[in-house]
């Protein structure tokens, strides 16, 4: 997991989770913080591990780790954050001993994360572990979230 902290170290990727915290201090919706990350992770590991994928681990912690860092972008520029992350995933991964092939795959899950029907399976793991991490069921702000219905996450999926 050297790399994996290479990144959580990164003085690029630390001031974007710093900024993103500020920038949502207030947000009364599921926030992107580490917790959201780390959980992101999990759930693709396990995922992963079940279905005998045979991803490594330090592949889905660094997709996990980056897929919504662009945030700070959206939030400033309107550049849609998955585009954002992708670029951001890819200079950050660069230089955290990520092979071209890993990064590849890594930014390309992580530009497709927000659609359902993504065709490569690291972003498949992504975007369903992105949407099982969310506790939807027992959010105080549920009724009152942007998420399609189909979106949320009502039932603890085993």
């Amino acid at each position: 997991m050297d790399r994996v902290n290479k990144i959580i170290h990164n003085s690029r990727y630390q001031k974007l989770i710093a900024e993103l915290n500020i920038l949502e201090k207030d947000r009364q919706f599921c926030t992107h913080s580490m917790e959201h990350f780390l959980d992101t992770a999990r759930i693709m590991y396990i995922t992963s591990l079940e279905n005998n994928l045979k991803i490594s681990k330090d592949v889905i912690y660094a997709c996990a780790l980056l897929h919504d860092i662009g945030r700070v972008t959206e939030y400033k520029q309107g550049k849609p954050h998955n585009e954002a992350s992708a670029e951001i995933a890819n200079e950050i991964l660069k230089v955290s001993d990520y092979s071209d092939k890993e990064i590849n795959d890594i930014t390309k899950a992580i530009l497709f994360h927000r659609a359902k029907d993504c065709d490569n399976i690291l972003g498949k793991l992504l975007y369903k572990a992105d949407k099982q991490s969310r506790l939807c069921f027992c959010c105080e702000a549920e009724s009152e979230c942007y998420w399609d219905k189909e979106k949320k996450n009502f039932d603890i999926i085993l």
